[in-house]
């Protein structure tokens, strides 16, 4: 993990040549578009394609020294465009603001200028993006997200730069990276294949660039609603100066933590509700409404009193956070307690008030580094409350599961044939599982959770929220657990997949294979698979179609969306496209639709149709095309993007 501490730049001699202001600019104009790549390059695909395209402008944009720059600062000059030292340290700062843009927010410390939206360039109302490249720039493109930001910018400067291993140790410290970092960052970039002539692909050039609008139905709801609350707040000022002062401080309002009865009950650990060990047995309801209070301080009232406090009103040294789509005000009536006890180093209490998931945690000698956690749960039901986090340390987790969960065990997801291995419950407390949600590097192995009851056996995978997601399988509409062999086996190619599903308030995640094409040039059968993202509070879907040809380890993105019903048991339809490269050396345009679709067209820079679901037209490197598919009924779809 990269440090969040740059590190200090080396200090200047008096002997050391300088750069100023126009020799950088000169470096820069003229250099430009490779430069703006660099930066696209090492910046984390998380940002989205957008804004990584504005960021590595900005970034590139703000690389010119205020005055006089010691060259000391710069590592490798002769490595520089023709020895150039203004190319030199432009490109040294587009790294290091291209790595600072890769860190973590924190709580602790103000955010870097690179971590957060660019003020410049800015569009409004477009989309922008990279132009699409094959299937090999894409199969690049998602090993590249899998590394840190240290080895990508050590794989981008091998590649674009062609720099040796030593200039790029002396770049990589001179932008701040630790030295152990940069060793860890070495290994890691040597795992990656070496192909580094894809890095000059219009996939990879953030200065050739296609734009698409934004959400216009969206867009349009955001404008009235800002022009409603322009009203409002204009009728309250007129209000507010009013004699007498309108409605007054607090109007109706009762004083702050007055006896307000509802108030006071919500947050009395004596009305908590507490539910029988024994429930759930004869009641009609699975979810968290019938699980028991479980743990070692279920009786200890400060402690209590002290969750509900801070749910209620947390401090300044509180972290608090919460999945997409989850308030985070206090409870309205007396929550429910499902657990209270010391776990590893900690005290953790798990509250439940119907809507909402609430984990409050704090260290065992104080409360200082309290943490208040929260996620939307609300209609949860069966596989969607099996389970909540207990606790996480050491890239483990433990987890605290339903009362109707009899057996408990470890799985990787991506090795169907090695089997489950058989974990431990105690008191509905899971021994710790290696998380896949916090690891970095290569993906090799993807961790999941079996849980298995009187009904059968159902997996959930932590995606780095208090509620694991709920893998199933199966066409939309119709879906079924990923609980034997051949579900194992389908999931396997496309675990890695769920990388991209991480903390964005998941409920549910769905693989479906959508169709099966022929290769051309007799290179056998590839596989379509769509991988959907349901979340609790309803939208943010997220949409991958995925490629994978005979033998591949790894599917391959071919197209993903957000926001789009493709895929969902309210269109059980997909249609998507990738340039491919047979053996042979030759391009195809490969498209696929779902079962019920008629005919496929494919339009602008390749031109071809085919009936039925399956289109392959033989076309070159780099083009671009539309897809437009026509089901059974008539109905025209989209080619996912």
């Amino acid at each position: 993990m990269q440090s969040q501490d740059v590190a200090k730049r080396p200090a200047a001699s008096p002997t050391d040549p300088v750069v100023d202001v126009e020799q950088a600019e000169a470096a820069l104009v003229e250099h430009y578009p490779r430069l703006v790549r660099l930066a696209y390059l090492v910046l984390p695909p998380s940002l989205g394609r957008n804004r990584r395209v504005l960021t590595a402008h900005a970034l590139t944009q703000r690389a010119l020294p205020r005055g006089r720059a010691s060259a000391s600062v710069i590592p490798a000059q002769s490595s520089g465009r023709d020895g150039d030292p203004g190319y030199a340290f432009v490109r040294l700062q587009v790294v290091r603001t291209a790595l600072e843009a890769g860190l973590p927010l924190s709580f602790r410390a103000l955010p870097k200028r690179s971590q957060l939206p660019p003020l410049l360039p800015q569009v409004r109302g477009l989309r922008l993006f990279p132009r699409s490249g094959g299937a090999d720039e894409l199969a690049l493109d998602q090993r590249l997200s899998a590394l840190t930001g240290p080895a990508r910018a050590v794989y981008v400067l091998r590649g674009l730069e062609q720099l040796p291993d030593g200039e790029v140790r002396r770049v990589l410290a001179a932008a701040g990276v630790e030295g152990e970092e940069v060793d860890e960052a070495l290994r890691e970039a040597d795992e990656t294949p070496a192909r580094y002539d894809l890095l000059s692909s219009p996939e990879f050039d953030p200065c050739s660039l296609h734009a698409r609008p934004t959400d216009l139905m969206r867009r349009r709801q955001h404008g009235k609603a800002a022009l409603a609350a322009a009203a409002a707040v204009a009728v309250c000022g007129a209000l507010l100066a009013l004699p007498g002062g309108g409605w007054g401080p607090d109007g109706a309002a009762a004083p702050a933590y007055a006896e307000n009865p509802a108030a006071e009950a919500a947050l009395n650990p004596g009305k908590l509700t507490r539910i029988a060990p024994t429930a759930w047995e004869s009641s009609a309801r699975e979810d968290f409404s019938v699980w028991p209070a479980r743990g070692d301080l279920t009786g200890n009232t400060a402690l209590l009193r002290r969750a509900l406090a801070v749910w209620a009103r947390p401090g300044e040294s509180v972290q608090v956070s919460a999945t997409p789509g989850t308030p985070s005000g206090g409870p309205a009536g007396p929550p429910q307690l499902l657990y209270a006890g010391t776990v590893d180093n900690a005290r953790v209490v798990i509250l439940y008030d119907g809507l909402r998931i609430a984990r409050y945690a704090e260290p065992k000698d104080g409360t200082k580094g309290a943490a208040l956690d929260f996620a939307r749960v609300d209609g949860a039901t069966g596989a969607e409350a099996d389970a909540v986090v207990l606790d996480r340390a050491d890239g483990n987790v433990r987890y605290l599961t339903a009362p109707w969960v009899k057996k408990a065990a470890e799985r990787d997801l991506q090795k169907p044939n090695a089997g489950a291995l058989p974990m431990t419950i105690t008191d509905g407390i899971t021994s710790p599982l290696a998380s896949p949600a916090t690891a970095t590097g290569a993906c090799t192995s993807w961790n999941v959770l079996q849980l298995t009851d009187d009904t059968g056996t159902r997996l959930v995978s932590d995606l780095g929220e208090l509620v694991p997601a709920h893998l199933t399988a199966g066409r939309p509409g119709s879906v079924h657990e990923v609980s034997g062999s051949a579900a194992q086996h389908a999931w396997a190619p496309y675990a890695c997949s769920l990388g991209a599903m991480r903390s964005l308030g998941v409920r549910s995640v769905n693989s479906w294979q959508y169709a099966q094409q022929p290769l051309p040039d007799a290179s056998g059968a590839a596989e379509w698979v769509c991988t959907r993202a349901e979340t609790w509070r309803g939208d943010g879907e997220r949409v991958l179609a995925q490629f994978r040809t005979p033998g591949g380890t790894y599917g391959a993105v071919a197209a993903k969306a957000q926001d789009v019903s493709a895929c969902g048991a309210r269109d059980p339809h997909v249609l998507a496209g990738v340039l491919w490269k047979s053996a042979a050396g030759n391009w195809f345009l490969l498209a696929a639709g779902s079962k019920d679709t008629e005919a496929v067209t494919a339009t602008g820079g390749v031109n071809g149709s085919a009936r039925g679901g399956l289109l392959a037209v033989k076309t070159k490197q780099g083009v671009q095309a539309e897809l437009k598919g026509t089901l059974d009924d008539g109905t025209t779809i989209a080619g996912l993007r």
